[in-house]
């Protein structure tokens, strides 16, 4: 349920429309925005005499909520959240190329791609310390060596970086990281979103590659209703029947989600397809669809690395791909960081 406030409300009685409604064991979520200030109302609702407070002066309207996730509904917050990754926006009006190695092999290759990616424009580095593999005998990241890599590298470069967690037992070690990944393996990992929820930095969460655009946004609230409002939803792609492509992009998430949630959204297009030379045109397609953002592996010898190297751009492509970039960027009205 949201409660739609009269502009200007008086303070007092806020306070006490507040207090009515919160000790009736709901939790309120109030959010002003430019044109609209709202109450969002998280509980059971069945107890809220809407009649009642309908009827309050400072009260323009009450409407039920019939979607099961709240924090993250446009409707309890009708402007797009901006969220700040070690001092870059992310949202509307703002675009971001999170670019770099899918998993961290040396020093040596992350430092020079992480050179070469911002020399290029991407604002954040990428950079896989832990991996989870299919197999269990394929390389799984450089581990806390490769968090060490990655904070080495940003001294370098300036450049905030973002990994992917494994488990909510790491929460300590990945309190230097600007933005605190969970792969699509682990969106539905209750636990660690829950701890994800408390620990007050943002999150970058990916679709998994089964997931309806509702469980989605359920996982997103799962962070939220812990208190951590910094979630931006990344589109990787999902698994259908088409075998010609790793993965099917879904690029109707980027309009419908943005009806639907305030959250912003990005889109990796190396994951989505598997093949680089997709990488491309599907960007392209990205920011036409209105996405805030993309995520893209970069490796300097894409045929010797250790993981992932069929989707990655080297550096001189992925040069290339910014140039167009910037032109369409700009053109969709929105600007880098």
């Amino acid at each position: 349920m949201i409660v739609i406030l009269k502009k200007h409300p008086d303070q007092e009685k806020l306070r006490a429309l507040l207090g009515g409604i919160e000790a009736l064991g709901l939790k309120t979520n109030y959010s002003e925005g430019t044109e609209t200030t709202i109450i969002g109302l998280i509980g059971d609702t069945t107890r809220v005499d809407v009649d009642a407070v309908r009827a309050n002066d400072i009260v323009e309207d009450v409407r039920r909520v019939s979607e099961p996730y709240k924090k993250a509904n446009r409707r309890f917050h009708p402007d797009d959240s901006i969220i700040s990754v070690g001092g870059v926006k992310v949202g509307e009006g703002f675009f971001n190329v999170i670019a770099g190695p899918c998993s961290i092999e040396s020093e040596e290759q992350l430092t020079s791609i992480a050179q070469e990616v911002k020399r290029s424009g991407a604002t954040m580095l990428r950079g896989g310390a832990f991996k989870p593999r299919t197999s269990p005998y394929s390389f799984q990241g450089l581990e806390n060596e490769g968090l060490r890599l990655l904070l080495r590298a940003r001294e370098k470069t300036g450049l905030p970086i973002v990994t992917e967690i494994m488990s909510e037992t790491q929460l300590e070690e990945f309190r230097e990281v600007d933005l605190i990944q969970v792969g699509a393996r682990n969106m539905q990992n209750f636990r660690l979103l829950k701890a994800l929820g408390t620990c007050g930095k943002p999150i970058l969460l990916k679709r998994g590659l089964s997931s309806t655009i509702e469980e989605f946004l359920m996982s997103a609230e799962y962070i939220m209703a812990g208190g951590n409002d910094q979630v931006i939803l990344c589109e990787r792609g999902i698994r259908t029947f088409e075998t010609a492509v790793r993965n099917t992009l879904d690029i109707s998430v980027v309009p419908l989600i943005k009806r639907l949630s305030h959250l912003p959204v990005i889109i990796d297009p190396s994951h989505a397809a598997g093949i680089a030379w997709m990488v491309e045109p599907l960007a392209r397609t990205a920011v036409a669809a209105g996405a805030d953002g993309l995520m893209i592996e970069v490796h300097n010898n894409p045929k010797a690395a250790l993981c992932d190297g069929a989707q990655s751009l080297t550096p001189l492509q992925f040069d290339g791909l910014m140039r167009q970039m910037r032109s369409r960027v700009s053109f969709e009205g929105k600007q880098f960081p």
